[in-house]
């Protein structure tokens, strides 16, 4: 059987599965509604018609065509979608569901991001359960309704918009640690849970989820984006931690992608295929993650360089050096510059260096750490006249790496009214690493606006943040050629256009640089053949055609 006719056989299962969903859905509505007082509850009543749009638009082009020429889907129009949305609230309550305009904004809009679309979501739901995200993906089926999944809503290209409107699922319920197993050092959780609050419940017993993006980012959010942090150079990304997820899919099914040992050669390796899908694939409503062992002691340093050149070149040195710091993290003079005068108390009592500087992290024993610093000093000497400057108390440890974890909230901090912040990131081979930083401070240095670099070098990943007018096209248009010059320089190094963010709305056609043209097309391939009316989190990654 061909791929044509797969999809072919699997598209006439879900008309199917979706004729049934339909009786069963009408069967379970109550004969009179009551809710008089939820918005739009009498769109109940509108006909059949009000739905017309929501079927595929070129179903009958030639059956020999390629899929994503076949098909376009054409999505539910606005009444059809709150029609939708009131079924909703029969499934999770009155509660549970929220048509407040500033609420939808706050949803579909985000000031991280410079990858907005126009679209809103009709409405923002609040599961608690999988069993109820299964229903609820159920409806917006039966009346071709996208599904936009939201976690904390700090993603930056535009991960959550909701360019074709449609059902925006809020996570914010399902936070609940569902097994904790010490022993075997794994855990299984909600979406919703904050990976800060897992590792406080579960540091007593000398675990953790070693990974450190921002601190408001929930488990759903870092799995779909496939996240890192600064803990990336000594223990990696999302997708090394985790075991398997549970799924729910466009039509409701649910599925989990395998068990919890560490180690399986047992068929297909999905649960590698929904991490950092970011929600185009299916809605995840369970993650099992491998955990870490907390190691007996830490330490922080920090050393400053004449040139940003000299402080990437001696980031790669360590690289290679074969010391197991725990980060590895990068600030421009621009950055340094902010901390010193808009970091917080405990980082301005620190005078730093207002130059390119290198953050250590480093975690073991403590004779082991001594060693590893003594090793680090002589490694980092060619390239900067001072010595390195090491945490001597457990006080100062804190107070020097919160320089670095606060970089982002105090380049916010400082951002005056009216302008925006476009915050894009790539990834290089490290032997390239001082190259690339070094060319795209000067290309963001021509553009005569305020930029900084910040980076989590230990793994060949920077990003650089410049500040525009919000107002002013023609400055909005540098950056954004700036910005895009600089992830073209790094698919010429054999980088990649996204390390850590994914691609969303704002690096689709960077995507297709990078992957080429057939790649993409087994993705659609892949995503047609779980999701065949692109109803999940539609127009991330890739377009239709």
């Amino acid at each position: 059987m061909t791929v044509s006719q797969l999809l072919e056989a699997y598209a006439r299962s879900q008309q199917t599965r979706l004729h049934s969903n339909k009786a069963r859905a009408v069967k379970s509505l109550p004969k009179s509604s009551g809710y008089v007082s939820i918005p739009y509850w009498g769109l109940l009543a509108l006909p059949a018609a009000a739905g017309l749009g929501a079927w595929w638009s070129n179903a009958q082009l030639s059956k020999h065509a390629p899929h994503s020429q076949r098909y376009r889907p054409r999505y539910a129009d606005k009444a059809t979608m709150l029609r939708a949305a009131n079924e909703i609230v029969i499934v999770v309550g009155k509660d549970a569901v929220s048509f407040d305009g500033d609420i939808i904004e706050s949803h579909g809009y985000s000031d991280w991001s410079t990858s907005n679309s126009a679209g809103r979501p009709v409405a923002v739901v609040y599961p608690r359960t999988t069993e109820e995200v299964s229903r609820i993906a159920e409806i917006c089926n039966k009346h071709n309704v996208p599904i936009v999944p939201f976690g904390a809503g700090s993603s930056v290209e535009g991960n959550f918009s909701s360019p074709h409107s449609g059902i925006c699922l809020d996570f914010t319920m399902m936070d609940r640690v569902l097994a904790f197993h010490p022993d075997d050092m794994d855990v299984i959780v909600q979406p919703g849970v904050n990976w800060v609050d897992l590792n406080n419940k579960i540091k007593g017993d000398g675990l953790f989820l070693p990974l450190d993006p921002s601190p408001t980012a929930t488990i759903g959010g870092m799995v779909s984006t496939n996240c890192s942090g600064t803990n990336a150079f000594r223990y990696g990304t999302m997708k090394d931690w985790v075991i398997s997820v549970t799924v729910v899919l466009a039509d409701g099914q649910v599925i989990k992608t395998r068990k919890r040992p560490r180690k399986t050669s047992a068929g297909y390796n999905l649960t590698s295929l929904f991490v950092g899908a970011e929600g185009t694939l299916g809605v995840v409503t369970e993650i099992t993650m491998k955990l870490a062992v907390i190691l007996p002691d830490t330490s922080v340093a920090v050393v400053s360089f004449p040139t940003i050149k000299d402080a990437a070149s001696a980031a790669t040195k360590l690289i290679r050096s074969g010391i197991q710091l725990a980060a590895l993290e990068l600030m421009d003079e621009v950055q340094m510059q902010v901390v010193n005068r808009h970091g917080s108390e405990a980082v301005r009592k620190t005078k730093w260096d207002e130059k390119p500087t290198l953050f250590l992290k480093f975690s073991g024993t403590a004779d082991g750490i001594k060693g590893d610093v003594s090793r680090v000093q002589k490694i980092v000497k060619p390239y900067a006249p001072m010595s390195i400057f090491f945490a001597r108390t457990k006080q100062e440890e804190t107070d020097l790496w919160s320089a670095r974890k606060e970089a982002l909230w105090t380049m916010t901090s400082i951002k005056p009214e009216g302008y925006s912040i476009w915050s894009t990131d790539v990834a290089v081979p490290i032997s390239r690493l001082a190259e690339i930083i070094e060319l795209s401070k000067e290309d963001s240095g021509n553009l005569g606006l305020f930029a900084s670099v910040v980076g989590h070098v230990g793994d060949g990943n920077f990003h650089q943040a410049v500040f525009y007018e919000t107002d002013n096209k023609a400055q909005e248009q540098s950056v954004s050629d700036c910005v895009h010059k600089m992830m073209q320089r790094a698919l010429e190094m054999e980088g990649t256009v996204s390390g850590e963010h994914a691609i969303g709305i704002g690096k689709k056609e960077c995507l297709v640089d990078e992957l080429g043209n057939d790649t993409i097309q087994l993705m659609k391939t892949l995503k047609h053949a779980v999701d065949p009316k692109w109803l999940m989190n539609p127009g991330k990654v890739f377009d239709f055609l």
